[in-house]
C-alpha cells in the first residue's frame, strides 16, 4: 500500500537548467534525488543535511545529495514561502563548492525573479 504524504511545499524547475542536468544521471542517482525532493516537500523543518543556505548569498540554497560515493548539489531558492525553485546542478568533485557554480546560481536566481516580476507587471 502506498504511503500518503502531506505536501507542505512544491518543487519546480526554472527554465531547463536542472532538467538538462538530470538527463545526464543514472537511475540510482535520480531515485535518490527524488527521495530527497519528497523529504523536502513533506517535512516541515528540513535538515541541513539535505537543504542548506549558501554562505554569503542571500536567499540561495543548495539541495545536498550523496549517492554511491558521489556528491551532487542542486541550487534553489524559496519563493512565496512554500515553493522551491530549482536552478543549476552539478556533481561535486572537491570539498569546496566551485565559485563559478555559485555565481551561475546567483545569475539564474536573478533571471528567475526578473522574469517573474516582468510577468507580474504585465498582468
Amino acid at each position: 500500500m502506498a504511503e500518503k504524504y502531506k505536501i507542505i511545499r512544491q518543487i519546480i524547475p526554472f527554465a531547463n537548467y536542472f532538467i538538462d542536468f538530470k538527463k545526464t544521471l543514472d537511475k540510482t542517482v535520480l531515485k535518490k534525488i527524488y527521495q530527497v525532493f519528497l523529504y523536502i516537500m513533506t517535512t516541515e523543518k528540513v535538515s541541513t543535511k539535505f537543504l542548506k543556505a549558501v554562505e554569503g548569498i542571500k536567499s540561495l540554497y543548495e539541495i545536498r545529495i550523496e549517492e554511491g560515493g558521489n556528491i551532487y548539489r542542486i541550487f534553489c531558492c524559496f519563493d512565496e514561502g512554500q515553493l522551491v525553485v530549482l536552478f543549476n546542478a552539478f556533481q561535486k568533485k572537491t570539498q569546496k563548492t566551485p565559485k563559478n557554480e555559485i555565481e551561475k546560481a546567483e545569475r539564474i536566481m536573478k533571471e528567475y525573479f526578473d522574469t517573474k516580476n516582468k510577468k507580474n507587471a504585465n498582468t
